[in-house]
């Protein structure tokens, strides 16, 4: 089943029988994990390239105690910020579930958590271990993490290939837990799909589509931007990528090198030019994105709650952790430092506020008119280790999995662990339908937000004007954790 022995599910067998066939999983206490489920056929010979096969019921028990293969062969750089371990295999449409392990007597439908990893649509993990679901699982959650085909097999733009396949793919899988879930103890009519990232950007995208109706009830993104990719600058991407593979850049051509040699020439491609290679990602003018995703989210998903929230600096963190007690000869140049950032927040000019702030905006602007609420949050815990609230360290407090591998050299080794259980508390809560605490956004300037960890503050509060920082607004009723 191309599976790796490393990434064992520890525990006793446990069997569920469910439409797409017997699944022997593991049991470890008060959780059950099912893992590398493939949902579809291999995307492999004539179906590489193509759109997503229903994978047919499994003949034989299928053994799921093991992480399947993943899309990513190759990191999109040496060290990332969450552990993504590449798992070798042609299997790459799978799903792993994590839910609670109940007696089938007292069992009652759990609501479920789809979660699609990031990685810039180019890389990323289903297997990683900061999307553990165990701690969902022991709050009454079914988590479900998803594999996807990434960059050119995923979202290029070529003649006689479908466009958006990596939307496609995830579509599929939220029609295989529509069908399947509830054998697992979940709810398929109380379905959140969640991501992080370029994750968080698949969610935005499934919820403006047409296409994304009926198969999921509630949204989050974590740190999704609504950019779509432009043909000229795909195709021009795409014309380098097979010049320097030494193939035309056609099905034909591409088809002819393996995965792994193409994500590694974007790789070198990017470490080469220092390019911008981020020009793989959702496709605007097919049936599954026919407009751009601020103007789809105006006429779509409006019955879907969604939840979304950046970062407070994303990628303009500092480039070294700051000194808690710096000697005085550094004391003026910190401080000109600290005013620095400020005055780049205050003007609204970092890669934070016009790509991932500016996106939170924009989203809740398009849903005014919507059936159903937006609600905004902003993290803003700053790690000892990077030196702000960075890109991705919100995971491992939203998934309680602080002491994950990977999370001390990116946290610290002491990183707030009440944060951490508000932030999923507030998470668990949204996926069991609950309505967050905090007021909901409305589209307007100095919309309010639940900001987490402010240094020098409350754990989390409920603050105006996080989203608008040339006009800010007053807080008005602020609300500790």
């Amino acid at each position: 089943m191309d599976r790796t022995d490393s990434l064992d599910a520890p525990g006793e067998p446990v069997t569920v029988h469910a439409p797409a066939g017997t699944i022997i999983g593991r049991r470890t206490g008060r959780t059950r994990r099912f893992l590398g489920i493939p949902f579809a056929e291999a995307p492999t010979g004539a179906r590489r390239f193509a759109a997503p096969v229903r994978r047919g019921r499994f003949p034989e028990p299928f053994d799921a105690s093991r992480h399947g293969a993943t899309a990513q062969c190759v990191p999109l750089f040496a060290t990332t910020t969450v552990p993504e371990p590449s798992v070798p295999g042609d299997d790459v449409l799978n799903l792993g579930i994590v839910t609670p392990a109940t007696d089938a007597d007292d069992r009652v439908p759990f609501p479920v958590m789809v979660w699609i990893h990031g990685g810039a649509f180019l890389a990323g993990s289903q297997a990683s271990p900061w999307y553990d679901g165990r701690a969902f699982a022991r709050d009454g959650v079914v988590c479900v993490t998803v594999g996807y085909r990434l960059g050119v097999d995923g979202f290029a733009l070529l003649d006689d290939v479908p466009t958006n396949l990596g939307l496609r793919d995830l579509l599929l899988a939220l029609d295989w837990v529509q069908e399947n879930i509830a054998a697992f103890g979940g709810d398929p009519d109380r379905v959140t799909v969640a991501g992080q990232s370029a994750g968080g950007a698949a969610v935005l995208a499934l919820l403006s589509s047409p296409a994304g109706g009926g198969r999921f009830h509630r949204a989050v993104s974590l740190s999704g931007v609504t950019h779509d990719v432009g043909a000229d600058a795909a195709r021009d991407f795409l014309c380098r990528l097979g010049n320097r593979l030494g193939v035309p850049p056609t099905r034909a051509g591409f088809g002819s090198r393996t995965v792994e040699h193409i994500q590694q020439a974007v790789i070198d491609l990017r470490d080469e030019r220092d390019d911008n290679t981020l020009v793989l990602g959702p496709f605007v003018g097919d049936d599954i994105l026919p407009v751009s995703l601020t103007d789809g989210l105006g006429v779509h998903g409006h019955d879907i709650p969604l939840l979304l929230g950046a970062t407070g600096d994303e990628f303009d963190g500092a480039a070294a952790p700051r000194d808690p007690h710096p000697s005085p000869s550094r004391t003026a140049e910190l401080a000109a430092d600290l005013a620095a950032e400020a005055a780049a927040r205050a003007a609204g000019t970092r890669v934070t506020d016009t790509l991932f702030r500016a996106a939170c905006q924009r989203v809740a602007v398009s849903r005014r008119d919507a059936a159903a609420d937006t609600w905004l949050y902003s993290f803003e815990w700053p790690s000892p280790v990077l030196g702000g609230a960075t890109h991705c360290i919100d995971i491992p407090f939203f998934f309680d999995v602080l002491y994950a591998p990977g999370a001390a050299e990116a946290l610290g080794p002491n990183p707030p662990a009440e944060l951490a259980g508000s932030m999923h508390a507030d998470l668990v809560g949204f996926v069991r339908g609950q309505e967050p605490t905090w007021a909901r956004a409305t589209g307007a300037l100095g919309d309010p937000a639940r900001e987490y960890g402010r240094p020098g503050g409350a754990l989390a509060a409920d603050t105006a004007g996080v989203f608008d920082p040339v006009v800010p607004t007053p807080s008005e009723g602020a609300e500790a954790c």
